[in-house]
């Protein structure tokens, strides 16, 4: 099989998953069981399909994707300026957009409330789950799209797919307004953090972009939990 036709098949078997499972474990089995497995099964293979796709299908060793050609200080500032737009759209916009009350309702269901564990939330988030975005976002989902024939509109491509999960996700807890205006700043950032991908070949400088402007949206929700 040629190395596109194996690259769709990737896509086919990648791109789904996360949104159908942030779908059944927060939508449709909210609070079961069955539907945390499934939630956290997608999350798995969600990790797990580009790791046995590099050691089973490509044959190639493991990576840590090393910095050869630079970008961390581009990732750096393009954080940084994200981050203030995440912060100026949250104080003009957010008074209108979101609700409070329900966010902070959600942080007393959840346990995010106290300050320990939302700061153990936040690390988790920045430094695990994070990388593994750029991991799975950035290197694996930009590379097939690359490799089916997109070349540099793979990004937006990525950046969609990257989005399309945090859409289910928000509108739990958003409504439509606020789930759009979310969306569009998460496929910002994805396009972002891709178009550095292509232009270094690591995932560190996005990553490095990805976690400041995820300090900014813990602030934020910090913020909105304990009731501004």
């Amino acid at each position: 099989m040629k190395a596109g036709w194996w690259s769709a098949l990737a896509l086919v078997l990648l791109l789904p998953v996360p949104s159908l499972g942030a779908w059944l474990g927060l939508s449709v089995l909210p609070g079961r069981p069955l539907g945390r497995a499934l939630f956290f099964a997608a999350k798995v293979w969600l990790v797990a399909l580009p790791v046995i796709w590099r050691l089973a299908v490509e044959r190639r060793p493991p990576s840590l994707s090393p910095l050869r050609h630079g970008g961390m200080v581009r990732g750096g500032l393009l954080g940084l300026a994200m981050a203030a737009m995440v912060v100026l759209a949250y104080a003009v916009l957010g008074p209108s957009l979101l609700d409070p009350p329900a966010l902070q309702r959600m942080g007393a269901a959840t346990g995010l409330s106290d300050a320990r564990v939302y700061l153990v939330a936040a690390l988790y988030w920045i430094g695990v789950n994070s990388v593994l975005e750029e991991m799975v976002w950035r290197w694996f989902v930009v590379e097939r799209f690359e490799s089916v024939g997109l070349g540099r509109w793979s990004v937006p491509a990525s950046a969609a797919g990257f989005m399309a999960h945090h859409l289910v996700a928000l509108r739990v807890y958003c409504d439509w307004p606020a789930t759009l205006l979310c969306g569009a700043g998460i496929f910002i950032g994805g396009a972002v953090w891709s178009a550095l991908y292509r232009q270094t070949r690591s995932i560190w400088p996005g990553y490095l972009s990805h976690a400041i402007v995820d300090v900014a949206v813990f602030a934020i929700g910090w913020h909105l939990i304990r009731g501004g």
